[in-house]
């Protein structure tokens, strides 16, 4: 299946480290070759970039580790295709507007869509049991909320009843941001670490690239990284099996 990459920042930071070792299982260290992509966000605009083409051999791939600016939240996908043809309407994340924010949402799992509602307000553009689920999951909060913004407290505790919902169908593991927030669900395999004060260093599993992240960091820098498997040498922390978790501000948060 495929595999989800995470950030949430308390400041603007790049994710060009951990997108190293990451990227080089789209094809390389790894069986994803089937499609990549990347949402940054700049205050709360999203940039959204994909390619049908494996992430390690993606002339994009190696331009957004060379040139992508900062951010505090970041979602990137590499994809095994389960349901849907190789193209880029199928590839990770995929993008939505709600209550004048811009949703980006990512999946590793495989749903039997037969067992899900047809989405009514959101409708998929492609072919992928992701996307339908993307959709299913803002139909329930614009159906829940109309056309106001809940609070972040409202909004984790339906975006959790709406992912056991989804997660009745087969596994679904997601990463979820609207530029604020970061929201993380887990059904089989997905990790978090956070790194903060005091700095040390780490070493990528994919390729034999190490860094002090003392040296590129203040004291008051703080960050989370979410993953499917863990990328690096540090303490990375499973998430509990069957909850949505929230991140904000670099770490992460109770609701």
């Amino acid at each position: 299946m495929c595999q989800l990459l995470g950030m949430n920042s308390l400041k603007p930071a790049r994710l060009s480290f951990s997108l190293e070792g990451f990227l080089r299982r789209g094809g390389e260290t790894d069986e994803h070759a089937d499609g990549w992509g990347i949402a940054l966000y700049e205050d709360r605009r999203c940039q959204l970039l994909i390619d049908e083409l494996p992430s390690a051999r993606s002339p994009l791939a190696e331009w957004i580790q060379l040139y992508s600016g900062r951010s505090r939240n970041v979602i990137a996908h590499i994809r095994k295709a389960t349901q849907g043809s190789i193209s880029a309407t199928n590839c990770h994340p995929f993008l939505r507007h709600l209550w004048g924010q811009e949703w980006s949402f990512a999946h590793n799992g495989n749903l039997d869509v037969s067992k899900l509602p047809a989405p009514v307000c959101f409708t998929p553009c492609g072919q992928t049991d992701s996307e339908h689920a993307f959709c299913l999951l803002l139909d329930g909060l614009f159906s829940r909320f109309g056309r106001q913004a809940p609070g972040l407290a409202q909004l984790s505790q339906t975006l959790a009843e709406l992912a056991r919902l989804i997660a009745a169908a087969g596994s679904f593991n997601f990463v979820l941001s609207n530029g604020e927030w970061l929201f993380t669900h887990r059904s089989t395999e997905l990790h978090y670490l956070q790194r903060a004060y005091p700095f040390g260093r780490a070493h990528l599993l994919d390729c034999p690239l190490g860094i002090d992240f003392s040296r590129h960091n203040e004291q008051d820098d703080r960050m989370i990284i979410v993953a499917t498997r863990p990328l690096t040498d540090e303490l990375w922390q499973p998430l509990p099996v069957g909850e949505l978790a929230v991140f904000a501000e670099g770490r992460r948060v109770a609701c």
